[in-house]
């Protein structure tokens, strides 16, 4: 069953241009649905529209049959809808439990839930306990990435948006980046996961879409994609994608 579905998408910066062109994807729920392509292939911009911080020209986006265009990230938030936008998104001069406070603003008066919530990533995250008290500022690019997944983990969503989780991370972080992902998927957390890194995207979703020029150039199964990796590489990314 889909819980989220795109349809017809069409969206962008500048007005009469378009960088989303008619796109239409599904996230299956308790999957991981991997998106892949070029720079400028809409990736991260469709997930800024999904969440409400672009408008859509045209097209839908019902999730849980309920339509999520024209409402603020806000209201999508209270739907219990996560995004984790590339790169490191913490405020540096706070605590790292203020830090993950701040992402319970959504039932801020609930203390006892804020304390099992905290509880929750503190056994999710153990360098996020250890370092509670910590300003986000001090932590490692891999530690401050961790707390940007948590900050929005602790509300508990349905569905988590995430955009290039490996972005400037090291090797050993990257891969618990996304070993906790992964698990949060056998969990039965929806993700939906924006990457430039093919090889470990197609270790971790089960479902991809290639994009290109903001449509759907190829989906499918992991085992199409990787049956075609070499092809898909070599005709669909552009030069210098040597990390993929």
């Amino acid at each position: 069953m889909a819980l989220l579905h795109v349809e017809s998408l069409h969206a962008g910066y500048v007005p009469g241009a378009d960088i989303l062109q008619g796109l239409t994807l599904r996230a299956e729920q308790g999957r991981l649905t991997g998106i892949i392509g070029p720079n400028g292939a809409g990736k991260s911009t469709l997930l800024k529209v999904i969440f409400g911080l672009l408008s859509a020209h045209a097209g839908s986006i019902r999730y849980q049959e309920r339509e999520l265009r024209d409402l603020t990230p806000a209201q999508i938030k209270r739907l219990h809808v996560s995004y984790v936008p590339q790169g490191i998104n913490t405020f540096p001069q706070l605590t790292v439990r203020e830090n993950l406070s701040l992402g319970c603003w959504t039932f801020r008066m609930d203390r006892a839930r804020i304390r099992e919530g905290l509880d929750e990533i503190f056994e999710l995250f153990p360098v996020l306990h250890r370092k509670q008290g910590d300003r986000a500022t001090y932590l490692s690019g891999g530690e401050a990435k961790m707390l940007s997944i948590a900050k929005e983990l602790i509300s508990r969503p349905s569905l988590l948006l995430v955009d290039e989780p490996s972005a400037g991370l090291s090797p050993k972080f990257t891969e618990q980046v996304y070993e906790f992902l992964l698990k949060r998927r056998d969990a039965g957390l929806t993700i939906l996961l924006v990457d430039q890194n093919i090889r470990k995207c197609l270790e971790i979703a089960e479902y991809l879409y290639m994009l290109e020029m903001g449509t759907v150039k190829v989906e499918g199964e992991r085992a199409l994609f990787l049956a075609n990796i070499r092809d898909i590489i070599r005709d669909s990314l552009l030069g210098g994608e040597a990390n993929a």
